[in-house]
């Protein structure tokens, strides 16, 4: 599962293939999350509430790139790096 970006702690991948809703796993310690990119809404597992705020301001800053890699990883080609939040 290819990393596409990573920031204070918070890791983001993103699986090829993977089924609906576009999401992506956002990983935090022993947490991970999957995690909308159109509402910015976890849908399975947890994070602490500080990392999810920090992955919800990303995802704003980044929804139109996340967009565009889901559609990548749903026709298996390389996924490019997003910047981290800084």
């Amino acid at each position: 599962m290819p990393e596409v970006s990573r920031f204070y702690g918070i890791v983001i991948r993103m699986y090829f293939g993977d089924h609906p809703p576009a999401h992506f796993h956002a990983e935090y310690g022993e947490f991970e999350a999957l995690v909308t990119i159109e509402e910015s809404r976890i849908i399975a597992g947890h994070l602490p509430p500080r990392a999810f705020g920090l992955v919800q301001e990303w995802t704003a800053l980044h929804q139109q790139e996340l967009r565009a890699l889901w559609a990548r990883a749903g026709q298996l080609q390389p996924l490019a790096r997003i910047e981290p939040l800084v």
